[in-house]
């Protein structure tokens, strides 16, 4: 991780977003840009208005960042739609890691995450970290949930390429469709026999989840099965607290429950109900 870019609207959201980034320039010895969009569906003397009030704001945080946490900062003031010069921006900077702030947690459909954040964490352009919680230190702990598509291997490469897995403790969670609520319900099965399948099935998913950990250079990990008796997102967000996590990693786009890891289910539902960071990694071209 040497290059970070970090989306600012000048919210406290935003001031989250800076911070992590600040945290993370510092542990890896990274590069941080600050990135503000000014919208210029405007009329002219107001974009122009903006866009100097944003570069003297950012002139002004980059040189304090430099000076007082040690890091080299610089800034970006890109006029255009705020999706499109985000997109714009990470095709200039070529980031490791895009930065955003945390979703309005009292909006079903924030327009940051409806709209901008959703649509840049699809465009596959950068792995996007959305900074949900208090950046209080380093991250210490990731938890990755895979579901054994292509774009899980990719999100467990980034932790490798990304330098995550060599600084925190890596464990890794698949969520198992609950073979005893699908059609092996209607079957006429004795309870043991149930029990039986539920655990050669769980006995199966552990074996070829370490066999991708191994594959992607994960190992060793701590190696997570769960049952999904209840929506897949909400089991990776309750792991992550049990076991301690301040960072999930997710994949935003996969084959079928944490099978179905396309971003607008369970993807988009840990990026709505997660207390911590997320860091959506986007497949390879």
């Amino acid at each position: 991780m040497k290059k970070i870019l970090v989306a600012t609207d000048f919210s406290p959201r935003s001031d989250r977003a800076i911070r992590r980034g600040v945290l993370l320039a510092k542990d890896f010895g990274a590069s941080l840009t600050l990135l503000h969009v000014v919208d210029n569906d405007q009329p002219d003397r107001i974009v122009q208005a903006k866009r100097e009030a944003a570069t003297a704001l950012l002139s002004e945080q980059a040189a304090s960042l430099s000076q007082i946490d040690g890091i080299s900062c610089d800034y970006s003031v890109f006029m255009d739609a705020p999706f499109a010069g985000i997109q714009q921006a990470v095709k200039t900077a070529a980031p490791d890691v895009l930065l955003i702030g945390p979703h309005r947690r009292q909006a079903l459909r924030d327009i940051f995450v409806g709209t901008t954040a959703e649509r840049t964490i699809r465009s596959k352009s950068a792995p996007v970290l959305m900074a949900n919680g208090v950046p209080a230190s380093g991250y210490r702990h990731a938890l990755v949930a895979v579901d054994f598509s292509d774009c899980s291997r990719d999100a467990m490469r980034a932790v490798v390429a990304l330098g995550l897995k060599a600084r925190l403790a890596i464990s890794v969670i698949h969520v198992l469709d609950n073979p005893a609520a699908g059609p092996m319900s209607k079957a006429p099965l004795t309870e043991a026999e149930a029990r039986d399948y539920v655990m050669a099935e769980e006995k199966r998913a552990a074996g070829e989840l370490t066999a991708l950990v191994f594959d992607a250079g994960l190992a060793p990990a701590k190696e997570l099965v769960r049952l999904n008796d209840r929506s897949a997102a909400d089991i990776v967000c309750a792991t992550a607290k049990e076991i301690g996590a301040d960072l999930i990693v997710v994949g935003t786009h996969g084959r079928s429950g944490l099978s179905k890891l396309m971003l607008g289910s369970v993807a988009q539902e840990i990026l709505s109900c997660a207390e911590v960071d997320v860091l959506a990694v986007p497949p390879r071209a």
